[in-house]
């Protein structure tokens, strides 16, 4: 996550193939879509549970909202559930209690509810070290996530703040590594431990561990707003063989390790090159982070982790437009660009304004009103589902995947300009009969989740009206590839 409440890069776009990354369709144009370039399988669209749910974790509305599509009354609205089938669950790095005269020092500026409560709260014992009736509120997220069936990652921000080098799990007064030399497998084990105590007592498999958040950024300081920690790309590799031998030793052998969880698409790479195939080998996905704006090749990242044969999740991203423009625009310059299998949004509820779903008073931590970037990030995750095949459009302002089964194509295109007109070619599908069904969310205009069914396929093309400033799904049934 970023600290500073900016999106990296964001004023400025890459150019690849001399296409200005960024650049929507200013006029009436044409989008082929072609189902033989296929990315691979869709796995999901999902969440971090910190901080949202240390307030919120216990709420079955909630999860209802974010983890199934039922329709969820929440303050006399009819949400739509997003239908999210990932969750990332936050490894704490706070405690309160005494370990031999010594104290977690936590910074001045973070607010309680950003302070995660770790399990392994002691260094000098062993069973009596753990706290397994921590973090009540995300754990009880975690669960009920894991019930409506999402799948499941585990991440940590920091260390424990007995293993950082001044007891503080905001980071070091420099921004520097923080983490103890000596600590590296007891990080690791503290990983492991809890992976384990998930699946044998909670009911939850964790797919993946991540043992870093944005590691080789400097702004991770002792009088920071949240828990983190720099982790250079030396001490990275010592951790992840640290963290392959713990999952190992207790009996986690089919949990993947992903990193690094950088927070740009140019660090991430950066990251991974620095890796020897030692190291690379460890790693089974790839986690990146968004915060690159339109900024950022996307692209050459994308050819490093598929030549090393990888998966490539886009494990966390967020911003401030509430509108959800710039969500959709960003998000589809990942589908053009990036071609992730899964994407993740950082706080589906946030203080402040625009980065949520919802907003909530960070003071009285009570839920406030729904953002229209709700309502945007609806029109993908609840029509782009897991095991839809990840197709190409050719345009940075449309996704696309098919579903051979049901023979159904969906595109999803945000307009960020005046109003205009798309036409999608299908002619490169073998059938392409209808019906065909939009809906429409207009975040200047009343329309937030509405559905039309008022177009149809003619000449396998299918020609639909955008408003100002809007993001569209469309639905094209009978469609064979």
């Amino acid at each position: 996550m970023v600290t500073r409440r900016t999106v990296l890069g964001a004023a400025g776009a890459g150019v690849v193939g001399g296409a200005l990354l960024g650049d929507a369709a200013r006029a009436d144009a044409t989008i082929t879509v072609d189902p033989a370039a296929d990315y691979g399988a869709w796995q999901g669209w999902g969440t971090s549970l910190a901080w949202w749910a240390n307030v919120f974790g216990d709420r079955d509305d909630f999860a209802d909202l974010y983890f199934t599509t039922r329709t969820v009354t929440y303050n006399g609205l009819a949400l739509p559930g997003l239908g999210l089938t990932i969750a990332r669950y936050n490894l704490g790095a706070s405690s309160w209690n005494d370990v031999a005269g010594e104290r977690m020092v936590a910074s001045p500026n973070i607010p309680r509810f950003k302070q995660i409560e770790g399990f392994w709260q002691d260094w000098r014992t062993a069973e009596a070290a753990w706290n397994w009736n921590a973090d009540v509120k995300q754990r009880a997220a975690l669960v009920k996530a894991a019930q409506r069936g999402a799948i499941t990652e585990l991440f940590a921000n920091s260390p424990m703040w007995w293993m950082c080098l001044n007891h503080n799990p905001s980071g070091a007064a420099d921004g520097g590594l923080n983490l103890q030399s000596w600590n590296h497998t007891q990080h690791a084990t503290h990983l492991a431990t809890v992976a384990r105590r998930a699946r044998d007592n909670w009911g939850v498999n964790f797919r993946s561990v991540d043992p870093f958040n944005e590691p080789s950024s400097n702004w991770w300081r002792a009088d920071g707003t949240q828990e983190g920690c720099y982790i250079g790309a030396s001490t990275q590799r010592s951790v992840l063989a640290q963290l392959r031998s713990e999952l190992n030793r207790q009996g986690l052998t089919g949990v993947t390790i992903s990193a690094s969880d950088e927070t740009s698409y140019d660090v991430a790479r950066s990251t991974f090159a620095s890796f020897d195939s030692a190291t690379r080998a460890l790693i089974g996905q790839v986690n990146v982070h968004g915060y690159q704006g339109s900024g950022g090749r996307r692209d050459l990242l994308f050819n490093d982790v598929r030549a090393a044969g990888k998966v490539l999740w886009n494990s966390e991203t967020g911003d401030g437009d509430g509108t959800g423009l710039t969500l959709a625009a960003n998000l589809c310059l990942d589908w053009r660009w990036l071609h992730p299998t899964a994407w993740v949004y950082w706080q589906v509820m946030d203080p402040s304004a625009g980065w949520g779903l919802i907003r909530y008073d960070g003071g009285t931590l009570t839920a406030g009103p729904v953002e229209t970037k709700l309502y945007v990030l609806a029109q993908f995750t609840r029509h782009i589902r897991p095991g839809m095949r990840i197709i190409d459009t050719g345009a940075g302002y449309a996704a696309a995947a098919y579903d051979p089964g049901a023979r159904r194509l969906i595109v999803v295109a945000v307009n960020t300009g005046a109003a205009q007109t798309l036409t999608f070619d299908l002619s490169r599908f073998g059938q392409a009969a209808g019906p065909v069904t939009r809906w429409t969310t207009v975040p200047a205009a009343s329309d937030r989740y509405t559905s039309r069914s008022d177009l149809q396929v003619t000449s396998k093309t299918v020609r639909v009206p955008f408003p100002a400033a809007s993001v569209q799904t469309i639905q094209i049934d009978g469609v064979t590839a």
